[in-house]
């Protein structure tokens, strides 16, 4: 048996190491996105097995969403059959956040003895290159400079607009700004789960931004936060925005401070993983207008009985 023990902040010292250069390009595989998700509902687990670093999530209500993501092996890759020995060794029958390419690279016949394999849509990650959204070159992105151009006109180049690391002292002008965000977009309704459960994990990686060594930076108009956004490590490539809120109600704001993160926040990365659209309609229209050059696909491995 695997002895999976919660997952506390304090834990991610302890277990970063598993996590540099990961060869996992979803979102979920974050270690600082993994601890911060803590919840009322949902809580991580986590253990040492061999070589490997096992995750698992359960939940308080919604028991059917029990899951493990891929161990985390610096070493290697488990198989689809060793994947099934973890499973039953941690009492779990499914895997969460299975990029595609696994299936690739074992092939549909290796999981399928093991697996049934099931789409994820909502969870697919959406991916660009830094180098596009730090430039914005091209006609396809015109409509992205005209409304920079225009915010530039009306805050920057009056001198209302001043952009700060994150750290300890300003932290909390971001989570002031959160509740604003928040209000504006009713994230606290009944219908709004996924948006009020990231809203606690942006608190919680606010409230604990030294612990998981994240790059942050806010943005502040007449020295009011009005944006702020997170980056964390995830591949050797690539690292996600983890965060990214912005006043929606001021113009050309969202366009500028996104432009803003890929040039401050992406240094040494080939790749920015934007992360998924949860099945939002209005989150995927705005994740495509920026021209992603690659969908990481997310899957579900649900053990055969």
């Amino acid at each position: 048996m695997i002895n999976l023990k919660p997952l506390t902040f304090r834990d991610h010292y302890r277990y970063r190491p598993f996590f540099e250069n990961q060869r996992y390009s979803l979102c979920a595989y974050a270690l600082s996105s993994i601890i911060a998700w803590t919840n009322k509902e949902y809580q991580p687990f986590g253990a040492e097995f061999d070589d490997a670093f096992i995750v698992a999530a359960e939940f308080e209500a919604e028991t059917a969403n029990r899951h493990l993501l891929l161990p985390i092996s610096p070493q290697r890759e488990f198989s689809p059959e060793e994947l099934a020995t973890v499973a039953r060794a941690a009492g779990h029958t499914q895997y969460w956040f299975v990029p595609g390419d696994y299936l690739d690279r074992f092939g549909a016949d290796a999981v399928g003895r093991h697996f049934q394999v099931k789409a994820h849509a909502a969870y697919d990650d959406y991916v660009y290159r830094v180098d596009d959204l730090a430039g914005l070159k091209g006609n396809r992105y015109s409509k992205k400079r005209n409304l920079i151009n225009q915010f530039k006109r009306d805050y920057v180049d009056p001198g209302k607009v001043a952009i700060d690391p994150i750290n300890p002292d300003n932290a909390e002008e971001c989570l002031f700004f959160l509740e604003e965000w928040c209000r504006e977009r009713d994230c606290d309704a009944d219908d709004q789960f996924d948006l009020s459960c990231e809203k606690q994990a942006a608190i919680n990686t606010l409230n604990h931004i030294t612990v998981f060594d994240l790059k942050g930076i806010l943005l502040r108009i007449d020295g009011q936060v009005s944006a702020f956004g997170i980056s964390a490590p995830l591949t050797r490539e690539m690292a996600t925005l983890q965060y990214e809120k912005a006043f929606g109600s001021i113009k050309g704001l969202y366009q500028y401070f996104d432009n803003a993160c890929a040039r401050m926040l992406f240094d040494g990365y080939t790749y920015l993983n934007k992360e998924s659209d949860m099945g939002i309609p209005g989150l995927a229209k705005a994740k495509k207008s920026y021209h992603p050059v690659k969908m990481v696909r997310s899957v579900r491995l649900i053990l055969n009985s």
